[in-house]
């Protein structure tokens, strides 16, 4: 018996396998031996032909049905999911003019001169940040409550101001930074 014939076709098929499922792994449509079918086609099982169809030889349908599988399984697959509780970051709302950042200034030094500490441009870029939390979990004020507590520190308040405090910090920057999230 001659094994080498036998050996040199297994290796050639190996390879084949290993090709096809690495360009299936990553795009279906960069393989260069079949392209993808269209969207509507991969989304609808009934829409692939069946196997030994699309062709004059049985294996060649087959063939052709396992790239529309491929590309079914690739087509459907679901986006990476985030952790339970979280959105997707909101845009920071634009920086405020001279009178709007003053006027914010003057509300978190009534709240607690501590609060900017000499720091206007920080507590302005920390109230921006507080906007985004804002808009991402509307309603939620416990969480909003504590995103501040977590973000608004101090040299003589490094654990926060309080939840009080917080709670009075996100109503100064929902009014002053961005009133209409």
């Amino acid at each position: 018996m001659n094994l080498r014939p036998t050996a040199g076709l297994l290796a050639s098929c190996a390879l084949a396998v290993a090709t096809l499922t690495a360009c299936g792994a990553h795009e279906p449509a960069a393989s260069p031996t079949a392209a993808a079918p269209p969207p509507a086609a991969a989304s609808s099982p009934a829409a692939a032909p069946p196997p030994g169809t699309a062709g004059t030889a049985g294996t060649a349908g087959t063939a052709g049905t396992a790239g529309t599988t491929r590309a079914t399984v690739t087509a459907t697959a679901p986006a990476p999911a985030r952790p339970a509780g979280t959105r997707a970051a909101a845009p920071l709302p634009p920086r405020p003019d001279a009178h709007g950042e003053a006027a914010y200034v003057r509300a978190l030094t009534a709240i607690d001169p501590d609060i900017v500490h000499d720091d206007e441009d920080g507590a302005v870029d920390r109230g921006r940040a507080q906007c985004r939390t804002i808009q991402a979990f509307p309603g939620d004020t416990d969480r909003q409550v504590a995103e501040a507590e977590r973000r608004f520190t101090s040299p003589g308040h490094p654990e926060g101001f309080g939840r009080a405090k917080a709670a009075r910090i996100v109503d100064a920057v929902h009014t002053q930074l961005c009133p209409a999230f």
